[in-house]
């Protein structure tokens, strides 16, 4: 997770670094959990250490309580959100905030994005096919930016993280007209999920984190863009 101001910086807590932060987790048992072979060996070759994990890693609960407590959901005017094919991050971080089953539609499952993370949710793969004809994944399409990994390696979520910021940023200063206000219709729209699909109108219903039951939405206006 990487957190900035909108002009990208980041935070140095008056110290003489920046800092993201990479979040691992304890839950995932590789002895008695279902996965894919091809997942796991890439993750382990990329320095993932599933063992350490589970031994010393972060109960997916407590996190959840940090950010439920944390000003950084249910916060919809001062917070902007950035991914970059992220309807798997999004998946994830509904289900550790539920604690529930994803929901089985898709229009259930961007109203609980927006429920839970507001309307300024931008995914940059989306936008950047959209709007500046950039292709491919985020190593790519950071290069063709100009942008270099500057810690990390691939396919670890905080290097990840503060890549797509980076590149984020470069695509908004590269584009001098992009107004994160006015995007066209951008907003809340996930690569891969929305593409030509009409069925979501960004206005999303109120759940109940406790039962996961849907609500009447009588909060509409607040999440309405």
């Amino acid at each position: 997770m990487t957190l900035s101001d909108s002009q990208g910086n980041l935070p140095s807590f008056g110290t003489e670094f920046h800092y993201f932060w990479q979040f691992n987790f304890r839950d995932f048992n590789i002895e008695h959990d279902p996965y894919n072979d091809e997942s796991i060996g890439l993750l382990e070759r990329q320095g993932i250490d599933l063992k350490k994990n589970r031994e010393k890693g972060i109960d997916s609960s407590d996190f959840a309580w940090m950010v439920l407590t944390s000003g950084l959901v249910f916060n919809n005017c001062s917070i902007t959100w950035i991914t970059f094919h992220g309807a798997y991050d999004f998946g994830f971080l509904i289900k550790i905030l539920t604690r529930r089953e994803l929901p089985c539609d898709m229009a259930s499952f961007l109203g609980m994005v927006s429920f839970f993370f507001g309307v300024r949710v931008y995914d940059t793969k989306f936008m950047m096919g959209s709007i500046g004809g950039l292709r491919g994944g985020l190593e790519r399409v950071a290069k063709l930016l100009g942008v270099e990994r500057t810690t990390g390696s691939r396919h670890q979520a905080g290097s990840d993280s503060l890549l797509t910021q980076q590149t984020f940023v470069r695509f908004k200063d590269s584009y001098a007209n992009l107004d994160l206000e006015n995007l066209n219709g951008c907003e809340g729209m996930l690569f891969g999920l929305c593409e030509g699909w009409l069925g979501f109108d960004r206005t999303p219903e109120v759940y109940n984190i406790e039962t996961s039951t849907r609500l009447k939405p009588q909060f509409k206006e607040v999440f309405s863009v």
